[in-house]
């Protein structure tokens, strides 16, 4: 027994006995080729929801067990009533809040007075200048 390719195809091998392959043949004929079921992916047993990968009992179960407690389904949500909003203060007329903020003795002013100046371009350039000559005079 010796396979052979499909005459028709070219895909498919099939035993030398055999004029077409299954899937040539059921075209011949005009038949549909049988879906494939999908299985779930959870249980195995039951078939997959379309567009699923699974079934409907396991779905329900995972929507049960991601939803939340019984206890806390019943309870109503509580809404925000116009009533109690009108005895808020607005908050325009409420005060703005200012932390107290000390100054730390430790660090002295002038490092900061000198990072709060603004330098221009001008000022840097010269003090480039200023440091390269001294250098110069220095490796002299």
């Amino acid at each position: 027994m010796k396979l052979v390719k499909c005459p028709r195809c070219d895909l498919n091998y099939i035993r030398e006995d055999e004029k077409y392959c299954k899937v040539c043949l059921r075209e011949l004929k005009g038949e549909k080729a049988p879906e494939e079921v999908e299985l779930c992916s959870i249980c195995n047993e039951e078939p997959a929801l379309p567009g699923r990968d699974v079934c409907l009992f396991c779905l329900k179960e995972m929507n049960k067990s991601n939803s939340l407690p019984d206890d806390q389904v019943d309870e109503p949500e509580e809404g925000v009533d116009a009533s109690s909003i009108g005895d808020m203060d607005s908050v325009s007329g409420m005060d703005e809040i200012i932390p107290d903020v000390e100054e730390d003795s430790d660090i002295p002013s002038q490092e900061f007075g000198e990072i709060e100046n603004e330098l221009s371009l001008e000022d840097v350039r010269e003090d480039e200048e200023r440091e390269a000559e001294e250098d110069e005079a220095e490796d002299e």
